[in-house]
């Protein structure tokens, strides 16, 4: 927050300001240097940008305060876990793991949670819930459907319905619940697009917003702008991942290798943060689940460095 300056200090300022303008223009007109002074680099962290940590998840398993460090120093700011399991976050305790984040300047701003589709119990969902509330985190996101369940369409409902109760569970706790797609959820079953027929219209868009891949949602044949456009409002979360290649629409995550860093590939993330305001995004998430050369730090720089110095500038 900037401090308030009295109209004396101000003037002061001002004052002080003309001299050193005045100083520097002698001082260049003397020496015949034409050159502006130097423009300190903008901290990347200004932006807002977030790292789904199972970007990576091999790193977090061997050294997760060196881990964590890196990421600080690359400039993200926010985190989206995948690592909850037994109460504890990558091994830690919620608050032990909340006070490492904040003390390399990062928040943990959400969690990907999975929630098993043959059903849950309310126990559970709170417990989930409340070591999720002493992190202090936004979100808690439901991040896949295991194979088994994807084949009726009374599955895909049954989903929804336990995801609106666990939607709500977190809303008492402060959390919103979200749902992270992948392409799958875009094929045809028993006739109905899962994805339009059952998601967007049976879940409660107040208790379970959309984590939209965009990775996913294009490998999917879709056209990320459209849906936005189609849902408006419904999208807080963007995961920001790009792909080397255009394919025709498939409905598989078997054996998919295309993953690029963003503004490596070749997604227009322009054209869908243009649309933020309708989708009602509130944050981006950068997010590589393999790299072609096994250095996910090298391509975890590299996309907030295209983030940073060419698309969101």
């Amino acid at each position: 927050m900037k401090k308030n300056h009295s109209r004396r200090n101000f003037l002061k300022l001002s004052a002080s300001g003309v001299l050193g303008a005045v100083m520097l223009s002698q001082y260049s007109c003397k020496t015949g240097s034409s050159k502006a002074p130097a423009v300190a680099p903008v901290d990347p962290k200004t932006f807002g940008i977030g790292l789904q940590l199972y970007t990576i998840r091999d790193a977090m398993k061997n050294d997760v305060p060196g881990s964590l460090k890196k990421v600080s120093d690359m400039g993200y700011k926010y985190l989206e876990l995948a690592g909850y399991a037994d109460a504890k976050f990558y091994g830690y305790e919620p608050v032990e793991f909340k006070k490492m984040v904040n003390d390399l300047g990062m928040e943990i701003l959400s969690s990907h949670t999975q929630v098993e589709a043959q059903g849950i119990t309310l126990d559970n969902a709170k417990k989930m819930a409340e070591d999720h509330a002493k992190l202090g985190v936004k979100y808690c996101v439901q991040p896949w459907v295991v194979e088994e369940a994807r084949k009726t369409i009374a599955s895909y409902q049954k989903m929804a319905a336990d995801w609106n109760q666990v939607g709500g569970i977190m809303k008492e706790n402060g959390i919103q619940f979200g749902y992270h797609n992948h392409n799958f959820e875009f094929d045809t079953v028993e006739g109905k697009v899962p994805y339009f027929d059952v998601f967007m219209t049976e879940l409660d868009k107040d208790l379970v917003t959309m984590e939209i891949d965009l990775f996913w949602v294009t490998k999917a044949g879709q056209n990320p702008v459209e849906i936005i456009k189609k849902y408006p409002g419904r999208f807080q979360l963007y995961h920001m991942k790009d792909m080397f290649t255009k394919e025709a629409p498939f409905y598989t995550t078997n054996g998919v290798t295309d993953f690029a860093p963003v503004g490596a590939g070749v997604i227009n993330f322009k054209e869908i943060l243009a649309v933020k305001d309708i989708a009602g995004m509130k944050y981006m998430i950068v997010e590589q689940d393999s790299t072609k050369d096994g250095l996910p730090f090298e391509a975890a720089k590299t996309s907030i460095t295209n983030l940073t110095t060419k698309i969101l500038v």
